[in-house]
Formats: C-alpha cells, sequence, structure tokens
C-alpha cells in the first residue's frame, strides 16, 4: 500500500472513531482536491447513509445563520449530534471564505456534538461549493445524526440545494420583496417548510399571506391548500439539469408548513423542529426518501460525469489551440460557438489545428 493509500485509509479510520482532527483535516484536503481525499472518501463511502440531511436556504439577510444557530441547540437539546456545512461567499482576494456569518454560532463553539465547517462557495452558481456533497458525506461517515447545509444566499440559483438535501427550508423575511424573489427563483418546487423570519418585524403577516397565496398558484388555482400555517410560538395546536425528480413539487401527503420565527430570540423554533421530525416522519413513511436519495445520486453523478469528461477533453486539448481561438474571436475572425466547435475537435482528436 502506499503512503498516500496508508494515510487515507488513517484518516478515514481516525474520522470512524470520532476524531474530530481528522475530520478538519480531511475536510481540507477535499476543498484542496487532494488526491488522498478521494481514497479516504472511498473507504468511509459504505458508512454513509444514516444522517438526516437539511439545507437551509434563503435570500441574503434574512436570517439564516441565526435561524441554523437556534435549530442546532434545539437538536442538542434533544442529544442529537448536528454538523453544519456553512457555504460562504468566496472571497476575490485569497479565495477563501467570508466568515461574518459564522460569528453568530460562536455559543456553539467547545460543544463535541457540533461540528462546524465555513466553506468558500468558489463561484459556484447554485451557491454551493463543488466539495460541499463530499464534505457532507464525512460528516454523515462521522456519525452526525444531522448535517445542516447552509447556502451564500445568492437568491435565484440557490434551487442548488435540492440537490443536496432530504428536507429544504426555505427563509423568508418581511420588508425584502421576497414574495416577488421567490416566484422568480422558483422556490416552492424545492420548499418542504417555509419560515418567515424576523416575524416580530412589520410585514410578517403579509409575507406569510404572500407565500399562501403563490402555493395556491402553484396548485393550479384549484383552491386546494397544501401546506398548514401557525402563529408565531403557538405550539403544536395551531449543471447538468436537474433530474425532474430532484425539482421536487410537495408530495401528496405533505403538507409544506409556513411557520414564523425571530430567530435572534429562539422564539418559534421548536415549531420548526417539530417541522422537520414531521418531515422525516413522512418521507420515511411514504418511500420518498428513497425517491430523494436516488435523485440526488443521479444529480451527483451526472455533475461528476460531466466535470470528468470535461478535465480529460482539456488534457487532450493543444495548449496553443485555445488562446489561438481566443485571439480569433476577439478579432471578430470567428464566432464563439464555431471556435468551441473547433476546440472540442481538437480535445477529441489531439491534434486538429485551427
Amino acid at each position: 500500500m502506499s503512503k498516500e493509500a496508508t494515510g487515507a485509509k488513517r484518516l478515514a479510520e481516525g474520522i470512524l472513531q470520532g476524531g474530530r482532527r481528522e475530520l478538519a483535516k480531511l475536510i481540507t484536503r477535499v476543498e484542496n482536491a487532494n488526491p488522498a481525499a478521494r481514497l479516504a472518501l472511498a473507504e468511509l463511502y459504505p458508512h454513509t447513509g444514516r444522517a438526516h440531511i437539511v439545507g437551509v436556504t434563503g435570500s441574503p439577510g434574512c436570517g439564516k445563520s441565526t435561524l441554523v444557530n437556534e435549530i442546532v441547540k434545539q437538536l442538542r437539546a434533544a442529544g442529537e449530534t448536528v454538523g453544519v456545512v456553512a457555504v460562504d461567499p468566496t472571497s476575490p482576494f485569497s479565495g477563501g471564505a467570508l466568515l461574518g456569518d459564522r460569528i453568530r454560532m460562536r455559543d456553539l463553539a467547545g460543544d463535541a456534538g457540533v461540528f462546524i465547517r465555513s466553506m468558500a462557495s468558489r463561484g459556484s452558481l447554485g451557491g454551493l461549493a463543488r466539495a460541499t456533497a463530499d464534505v457532507v458525506r464525512l460528516l454523515d461517515a462521522a456519525g452526525f445524526d444531522f448535517v445542516l447545509v447552509e447556502t451564500v444566499g445568492a437568491g435565484q440559483a440557490e434551487v442548488d440545494i435540492a440537490k443536496a438535501a432530504h428536507t429544504t427550508i426555505v427563509v423568508q423575511a418581511p420588508g425584502m420583496g421576497d414574495d416577488i424573489q421567490a416566484i422568480k427563483a422558483g422556490i416552492l418546487e424545492i420548499a418542504d417548510i417555509f419560515v418567515v423570519n424576523k416575524a416580530d418585524r412589520p410585514g410578517a403577516e403579509n409575507t406569510r399571506k404572500a407565500l399562501e397565496m403563490m402555493q395556491r398558484l402553484g396548485d393550479g388555482g384549484n383552491g386546494q391548500e397544501r401546506h398548514h400555517s401557525r402563529p408565531l410560538g403557538s405550539g403544536h395546536e395551531a449543471a447538468v439539469e436537474l433530474p425532474p425528480s430532484a425539482m421536487r413539487p410537495p408530495r401528496p401527503g405533505w403538507e409544506v408548513p409556513i411557520l414564523l420565527t425571530v430567530g435572534i430570540e429562539g422564539v418559534g423554533t421548536v415549531e420548526v423542529i417539530d417541522a422537520i421530525r414531521a418531515h422525516v416522519a413522512h418521507l420515511h413513511d411514504s418511500g420518498e426518501l428513497q425517491v430523494r436519495e436516488a435523485a440526488r445520486v443521479e444529480a451527483e453523478l451526472a455533475m461528476m460525469l460531466r466535470e470528468a469528461l470535461l478535465a480529460d477533453l482539456l488534457n487532450k486539448m493543444p495548449a496553443e489551440q485555445i488562446d489561438v481561438m481566443l485571439a480569433r474571436v476577439v478579432a471578430r475572425e470567428i464566432d464563439p460557438y464555431t471556435a468551441v466547435d473547433h476546440l472540442v475537435k481538437a480535445g477529441v482528436n489531439g491534434n486538429e489545428s485551427g
């Protein structure tokens, strides 16, 4: 066994034994596309599939980080272990994550049952870093009961979270024009739970009503409501294109709740936890968990295949061809589509001239 393979196996064994240093080290290698990371991921893959993955998405400024912080605290109080992957904007200078939002989670520091990792989006259009899926798998293999994935809040491209999560929480906030943004982003198709955060602000009820209206429109205007709403603090009484199966409208049997919270005060988060647990039960009882898992794997394999084929094509392509075609396009001697056709042929044949 090579030194690299031995090191990967040692990291994997350490993670399975609860080693947090090994986990942090391997996540760094995953982000840096270190070859050893793939070997360790292969070792750990048979130990995945146990964690419930919760995606938290929404427009910037709606309070996702604060809400995630409160959700983690509630889960920990119930004895659950939680891994958090927070996908942050990428610094244009260092390429690393801008970690300002993680300050809001500082009160979770020192809890061995919580592991928080910020990742740079690295320009990912879907708000999720390419390595996010691998990091989620590592946290799953490490034995965490729940893995929360908080997205960068990029707007319309946030539907990418549907590929990674079993339960998707879409967070809105009053006074941000989110009712219009919601229609643009297509969030009705990905939301399993709606949360109107900062509900102590004026306009919270209007935001809730806007979501209800859009859900009725999503039902084709037949008046059949596919949700239930609870007043604030009411308790229990009140790349490859995403496969159609992954871009999921609410399945029969699940009514998408609209919950009101004040995340900074922890108000309403008990109801959010109740909704998450209810959705977990629904996925298991209805058999939809297997459907979603198959769709998630399908989308991931398609993305990985595309990346592998592109890398192979670029490796075979004569290095000078790109510069030649770029110059010709800039000089208006050739259009971009024709240039791409030439480059693809050059990559496939390995010797095509421009």
